[in-house]
């Protein structure tokens, strides 16, 4: 059975929804599922605007099929070349045998290299600012490298307004009926989600992230829908959005506030984090998180520490070194990215506490623009109440470098 919504005039949404995917990228968990859109326009023409995973390509071709209602399909235009969106495109050239693929030349190389038979079909190469036309709409191109894969283009409709962004502008979560972003609490039930995907897939290409928002910010005045490849379209408030784009692709906090992730064996640890979060909220300062980082999905943490201005880092020694679940954390950090952050340590350690020098080593020497604090809680196997002043000390250090 068919399954589209109409994005606009003659432009349809004819993706999928997946809720049997536990994990994104075979990476990072997705509780809520995920969408695959698509996007096809009835025109003179016919376009299909990229495709879908594997997993929904029988409900993209019933849902092409119905709008096509016995017309042939004209052309594809591939954004896109990752799996999730391009899985799809053979089944599409077998289906309709005479599509013209419109892409750019480095996706055409990776349609050969994914096994996808497109020689036999006419190929439209593109070139950064050139246009198309299929009949009332023209489409512009322009290009995205490294957002989040070097052949990554968007596509702008400068008829209707509409902005193909590829994986730019999306996030976890099943659509489940709503398409738009105003027809759901995007603030309270998606933004983590945007965040976390954002922050964890695209979040190392902040500056490539930035060039591309500069040149959309050429045509900001004419965008009227914003159409991802992954979650709900924006046709209302596109600037609360683009402005959260911008603040994590500059590495800037979103929010002023406490992130404080521990890494306990026994619960001493942990005890220490959660005297601290009190002792925080106490002065005023509750906008606080703690998190587990042995029970914590490492996405979760990244995208956390991308919301926060301020980060403890409470760990255990283990092995005379950080403990590894906390190590790979800051590995992720590293590796995505995460800087301009203050961070206070905490240390634990029945006989050597060397978790805390370790960590400040790790954020001064592999991370950048990282303020580490000079106030620091040491412990010897548990939080003791003669701790109770570097304890304060630290709450105090926190807190006046927020000002």
């Amino acid at each position: 059975m068919y399954c589209v919504r109409n994005v606009t005039e003659d432009l349809y949404w004819v993706g999928a929804n997946d809720h049997r995917l536990a994990l994104f990228e075979n990476a990072y968990p997705i509780p809520r599922g995920v969408s695959y859109n698509a996007y096809l326009l009835l025109d003179k023409k016919t376009v299909l605007f990229d495709t879908v995973d594997w997993s929904g390509c029988r409900q993209l071709l019933e849902n092409t099929e119905h709008l096509l209602g016995g017309r042939t399909l004209d052309y594809v235009v591939v954004n896109h070349l990752e799996p999730d969106h391009a899985a799809s495109l053979e089944e599409i050239l077998i289906r309709w045998p005479n599509v013209t693929i419109i892409s750019n030349e480095k996706a055409f190389m990776f349609m050969r290299q994914f096994g996808f038979h497109i020689d036999s079909h006419e190929l439209v190469q593109v070139e950064e600012g050139d246009t198309f036309s299929f009949g009332k709409h023209t489409v512009t191109f322009v290009f995205a490298p490294m957002v989040h894969w070097p052949e990554v283009m968007m596509t702008f409709d400068t008829t209707n307004g509409a902005l193909f962004s590829a994986d730019a502008f999306g996030t976890f979560g099943a659509l489940d009926g709503k398409l738009f972003a105003d027809e759901v609490n995007f603030d309270r039930d998606w933004l983590d989600d945007a965040r976390r995907y954002l922050t964890n897939i695209v979040g190392k290409y902040g500056p490539h992230i930035q060039l591309a928002l500069k040149k959309a910010g050429g045509i900001l005045d004419q965008i009227k829908f914003i159409c991802p490849l992954h979650g709900p379209v924006w046709r209302k408030d596109l600037m609360y959005f683009i402005n959260k784009y911008d603040t994590w692709s500059r590495y800037v906090p979103e929010e002023k506030g406490v992130l404080i992730v521990y890494a306990s064996m026994y619960g001493n640890t942990e005890s220490a984090a959660q005297a601290l979060a009190s002792r925080l909220c106490e002065r005023g300062m509750t906008n606080v998180a703690v998190y587990d980082v042995s029970s914590t999905d490492v996405s979760q943490l990244i995208s956390e520490s991308f919301k926060y201005s301020h980060i403890v880092l409470a760990s255990v020694t283990y092995n005379l070194g950080i403990y590894p679940a906390m190590h790979n954390y800051l590995m992720d950090m590293k590796a995505l990215n995460v800087q301009n952050r203050t961070v206070a340590i905490i240390e634990n350690g029945t006989w050597a506490a060397e978790s805390g020098d370790l960590m400040q080593k790790f954020l001064n020497e592999e991370m950048k623009n990282m303020t580490v604090l000079n106030e620091r809680v040491t412990m010897a196997s548990s939080l003791s109440a003669d701790k109770e002043p570097e304890l304060e000390a630290l709450v105090t250090a926190i807190l006046d470098s927020m000002n």
